[in-house]
């Protein structure tokens, strides 16, 4: 398959970019298409993770304003995984370990990936990799914390497996990052619990 991209310009530039491209690509009966005109959102790429405690069977997750889920039934106030945009030079995993420091100051044991995956790619370029993280998650619960230089106000949730999966199931944790590794984590708890030594 080919593509071919005729212009391209910064339509906005602003805290992220809004690329505009004016291009073409091959059709699956064959030949090229028309040209089209698409705006692409550009904001890098992020990391996501959900740190597990295996031994007390508890997920940390994060709670924050977000102004993309302003018209969002229950407000823009998200139940989310710790995140953070990867910088230049860092890798994931270390966009991950200092996210969980800075987001709920829970540094992470071992890592394991989950996925990488395109968060809407008929609008934006950004990729998240998500992972879960062994924590110890005593005494995390309730604790604000993040950057101020970055408006950052990030209150920590320490809840067991089954209450996070409750929430899951009744809508309140809905945005894409949690849904994705708390249904990871449903399918692969009792493998992490036994590689990780849970009793």
């Amino acid at each position: 398959m080919h593509y071919e991209i005729i212009e391209s310009e910064d339509a906005f530039r602003g805290y992220f970019v809004m690329r505009r491209y004016r291009l073409r690509h091959a059709r699956f009966e064959g030949g090229m298409g028309p040209v089209l005109t698409r705006e692409l959102f550009e904001r890098g790429h992020s990391v996501g993770v959900l740190p597990y405690d295996p031994v007390r069977d508890q997920v940390v997750l994060v709670e924050q304003f977000r102004v993309g889920a302003l018209d969002a039934p229950r407000g823009p106030w998200l139940i989310e995984t710790i995140a953070g945009i990867i910088e230049p030079g860092e890798t994931p995993e270390a966009v991950a370990r200092r996210e969980s420091v800075e987001e709920a100051n829970c540094p992470l044991d071992e890592v394991v990936p989950i996925c990488r995956y395109l968060v809407s790619p008929g609008g934006t370029s950004e990729q998240v990799s998500m992972f879960c993280a062994r924590v110890d998650a005593e005494g995390l619960h309730g604790g604000v914390h993040g950057l101020a230089e970055e408006g950052e106000d990030i209150l920590v949730h320490v809840m067991s497996f089954d209450e996070a999966m409750a929430m899951v199931d009744n809508g309140t944790v809905h945005a894409a990052m949690p849904l994705i590794a708390l249904q990871w984590l449903a399918l692969n708890r009792e493998r992490l619990r036994e590689q990780w030594g849970a009793d």
